[in-house]
């Protein structure tokens, strides 16, 4: 049931577009192809049980969490417009 200026479904889209879009930005951030012996923003050595483990790594573990730690305050888009979500 819509109410308002929205149509029937309209907030199953949303939550399917962000859905989507998440899985989109994850499947962006994968490591592909070659993985690298030395780190590309250290140099330091990437050891062989975790190029093994991850291929396509590019990052030493430090530089990878320094990376994960950046990528997790990325909030996305605000569909839903609500006050609380914008004063973030």
């Amino acid at each position: 049931m819509a109410g308002g200026w929205s149509n029937d479904g309209a907030v199953q889209e949303q939550i399917d577009d962000s859905l989507a879009d998440a899985v989109a930005r994850a499947r962006s951030q994968l490591p592909s192809g070659a993985g690298l012996e030395h780190c590309e923003e250290c140099a330091a050595p990437i050891p062989e049980a975790r190029r093994r483990a991850l291929p396509g790594v590019r990052l030493c573990v430090s530089c990878q969490a320094t990376h994960d730690r950046e990528q997790a305050a990325f909030s996305g888009y605000n569909r839903r417009g609500s006050k609380d979500s914008q004063l973030r």
